[in-house]
């Protein structure tokens, strides 16, 4: 396994009037990560529009633990914590943390690939194991 880590800097309009990162810029910050992966690994919208497929979302959790404040530079760790063998059902985990060191929050997202015009559940084509196979946490299975 190899950590897919994406770095972003917080800006005005992700804070809340309490001054520090509002709730919903996390799980923003988690969908652009899990994007952003799928993106660079070819997994473009193009490709999933052409195959008739797109993930879909069971659950989303987000567990916080440290204050993001305005002009700090966070990185999030993104891994698959656990998936069937087909990778049709899987869990993501998100690290979210601030200057390298400080763990601020930790993400978890439960998810599915649906068939966008059955609009039902379906197993990604062998070559999406192969992507996600590169963050996938040890040997982990359902």
């Amino acid at each position: 396994m190899i950590d897919y880590i994406k770095r972003i800097e917080i800006r005005w309009s992700d804070l809340d009037p309490n001054f520090h990162l509002r709730h919903s810029a996390y799980y923003d910050f988690g969908a652009y990560s899990r994007i952003s992966f799928m993106n660079e690994h070819g997994l473009t919208p193009q490709v999933l529009s052409h195959l008739h497929i797109g993930p879909i979302i069971f659950r989303e959790e987000c567990v916080f633990r440290k204050e993001i404040k305005f002009g700090d530079t966070i990185t999030i760790n993104l891994r698959v914590e656990k998936a069937k063998d087909d990778f049709s059902r899987w869990t993501m985990m998100h690290e979210i943390w601030k200057s390298r060191d400080i763990l601020c929050a930790v993400i978890t997202l439960d998810g599915a690939w649906m068939d966008t015009v059955k609009r039902k559940l379906t197993t990604p084509p062998d070559s999406f194991n192969e992507i996600f196979r590169v963050i996938l946490k040890g040997s982990a299975k359902e």
